[in-house]
């Protein structure tokens, strides 16, 4: 297509009557989830998915089976913009025969395009600048074993070892975004769109991973840069490969009057101020409150590994056997309060049950937070737990939601030990508590039945640990625990999300 052409061919036209309103309805959000999002935010105490969900415009109309080859039914979105674009092109058809071009529409077209692949990727980008997507890998999955993750959780952790690689990811998300809000850039903001985002296309499906459509929302960038691309490739391709005198297309609308000049400077001041404080909040919950991992400190002196050295079930000695469905094998508690136990079972789990008060994910719920435990297979169970340190009671619940009646009562944390435990919502550095916060927790079905254990710890200084009390079952346990110094081949992260004293 020639936008420059004062008269355009007849299939030009009929072409660019349906691209220009697929590109526009694929731009703008159309579904109503996004508007209450929208209007429910509390912009006076935002959360740092308030202002991604803002930028996270991605119109599904069919959700569809997640299983299969890829994920490809993801795809089947796409489909209906393109099914209602021809719609549109059809009846635009017959309505408007005689017009000779559409160029200045075309460059709006552009325009809104443009700005819509660069606000979403550098939205796309602080999650891996202030590394919180692909978090360092938790002591639990340490160590377990390679063939128990799956190909993405391998993935995902072989990039949370390295940070600073993470963090390199993201700056060569927001680079080119910064460089698509400027028109003289915009083709070499296209180019490292495509470039940057094609690879995670490609990485998620090589590692068959369809669970959210990280594939198809990554693959929307390409599809849209690739819009902005199509009349500049000939002219690339002459600079870059020919090594020709090239001039630049100049596709975009002239800002003529003042109105226009106005709105341009206007626009690109509310983007800056956005992104600043996105960016900004983005740093409080990369520092406080990481939104794929728990946030709330574990209690210091149990942290670490520990070998099961002791084990007794209704006071019945259970010797150490690599094949038991019961005993214990070995036992993690983490920085964050999740506790850890592998047993000898068939077990997995992809998430730990929970959802956003804006119905888009990444609930505010420690206990609903499931990236340490997606992707992983084998006999090894996670625990979030709530302590009461003055009494030196742990109460635990299971991250993967029960299938039986809870054998628990409602009241299983006495009110005393709930003072003592205190209030989990606020359990943060106040600086990361937000509005959406309270939702999530206020939205937490805390009668979902889950798995619960309550446990007496003793310790002196953490190197032997005793646990006593109820299991899920509420048959009585008696535990000696051993901490194990494990030397991990891997070097310490220097950026880690949290903050646990």
């Amino acid at each position: 297509m020639e936008p420059n052409k004062t008269v355009w061919k007849p299939y030009q036209k009929i072409a660019f009557r349906i691209l220009a309103p697929f590109f526009i309805l694929m731009s703008i959000p159309l579904t109503l989830d996004w508007y209450r999002h929208a209007f429910r935010v509390d912009w006076l105490h935002p959360h740092c998915r308030d202002f991604y969900d803002i930028v996270l415009i991605h119109n599904v109309f069919v959700k569809p089976s997640l299983e299969g080859w890829w994920g490809i039914g993801n795809y089947v979105n796409w489909g209906i913009h393109l099914l209602i674009a021809v719609i549109i092109g059809i009846i635009w058809t017959l309505l408007d025969r005689k017009r000779d071009n559409y160029t200045e529409l075309y460059k709006w077209t552009r325009l809104i395009v443009r700005y819509r692949i660069a606000i979403g990727v550098i939205g796309f980008s602080f999650e891996k600048m202030f590394p919180t997507q692909m978090p360092y890998p938790s002591l639990a999955n340490l160590i377990t074993d390679f063939g128990d993750f799956d190909g993405h959780k391998i993935f995902w952790q072989s990039i949370g070892i390295v940070p600073w690689y993470q963090f390199f990811g993201g700056f060569m998300e927001l680079l080119p975004g910064v460089l698509l809000l400027f028109r003289r850039t915009a083709t070499w903001g296209a180019i490292l769109t495509c470039s940057v985002l094609l690879t995670i296309v490609f990485i998620n499906l090589g590692h068959h991973y369809s669970v959210g459509g990280i594939h198809v929302y990554a693959g929307y960038f390409v599809l849209l840069s690739l819009f902005i691309l199509a009349p500049d490739l000939k002219r690339v391709f002459n600079l870059l490969v020919l090594e020709k005198y090239t001039q630049p297309a100049l596709l975009y609308p002239a800002l003529d009057t003042t109105f226009l000049k106005n709105s341009s400077r206007y626009v690109k001041v509310f983007l800056a101020v956005y992104f600043i404080a996105f960016g900004y909040f983005f740093y409080l919950n990369f520092r406080f409150d990481p939104y794929k991992q728990p946030s709330t400190p574990g209690v210091k002196n149990l942290r670490g590994f520990y070998d099961v050295a002791e084990f007794r079930l209704n006071n019945k000695l259970l010797p150490y056997d690599p094949m038991d469905s019961v005993r214990w094998s070995d036992v993690t508690f983490e920085s964050w309060s999740t506790f850890t136990l592998r047993v000898n079972k068939k077990f997995y789990r992809n998430t730990a049950g929970g959802k956003s008060s804006s119905n888009t994910g990444h609930s505010s719920v420690d206990l609903e937070k499931g990236y340490e435990v997606s992707g992983v297979a084998g006999g090894r169970r996670a625990f979030h737990y709530f302590a009461d340190t003055i009494n030196h009671t742990l109460y635990l619940q299971d991250k993967k939601k029960r299938d039986l009646p809870d054998i628990y009562s409602k009241d299983w944390i006495p009110a005393a030990a709930q003072k003592n435990i205190g209030d989990d919502n606020h359990l943060i550095n106040p600086r990361a508590w937000s509005t959406r916060r309270d939702r999530d927790f206020a939205k937490l079905d805390r009668d979902l039945s889950r798995d619960k254990m309550i446990l007496s710890y003793s310790t002196k200084d953490g190197s032997e640990v005793i646990l006593t009390g109820t299991n899920e079952n509420k048959d009585s346990i008696y535990v000696v625990l051993k901490k194990v110094e494990r030397k991990q081949t891997l070097s310490k992260s220097s950026i880690k999300a949290g903050t646990y004293y």
